[in-house]
């Protein structure tokens, strides 16, 4: 069993997230999908410390203001992924382009009809729905949502 640490952000400014549509890097298991920023944490790296860094380096932006907003456990195949998701409404600089994709500022509204993971959607409508930190489980086979559990309480599908 593989365990990975990720994190992941979705910057909001005046009522749209800037989305990374993944459609640049090879055999990405998120292609073609609409993702927020973020990656894997490196050795000795806080999830603070990884996601300043990973948004930096996939937009140029430095956050001035960011939160926890849920911790997300993915069970995918083989595969456990945990996620400290964040978002930041508080950032400077000047965009460049990410070399995994294009990175563009889609309305929340709109956001349900991109191309995106069954499970973003629980954690779209829970960022919406909550100011608290919240716990999202979401177990897939292949790319097939299978299960889902916010808090240890599971979620009809």
């Amino acid at each position: 069993m593989n365990k990975i640490l990720t994190t992941l952000c979705y910057l909001e400014r005046d009522g749209r997230y800037l989305m990374l549509h993944r459609t640049k890097k090879k055999n990405d298991m998120n292609h073609d999908k609409y993702i927020g920023v973020g990656g894997h944490l490196e050795q000795g790296e806080s999830p603070e410390e990884c996601i300043l860094r990973e948004v930096r380096e996939e937009t140029g932006y430095t956050l001035t203001r960011f939160r926890l907003r849920g911790m997300i456990t993915f069970v995918i195949d083989d595969l456990d992924e945990y996620t400290f998701l964040y978002t930041a409404d508080g950032f400077e600089g000047q965009p460049i382009a990410c070399s995994e994709g294009d990175l563009q500022w889609v309305e929340k509204e709109k956001i349900g009809a991109l191309p995106l993971w069954a499970g973003d959607q629980i954690f779209f409508r829970l960022l919406e729905e909550r100011q608290d930190v919240f716990s999202l489980k979401l177990t897939y086979i292949h790319d097939v949502l299978t299960a889902a559990a916010v808090d240890g309480k599971p979620l009809a599908l």
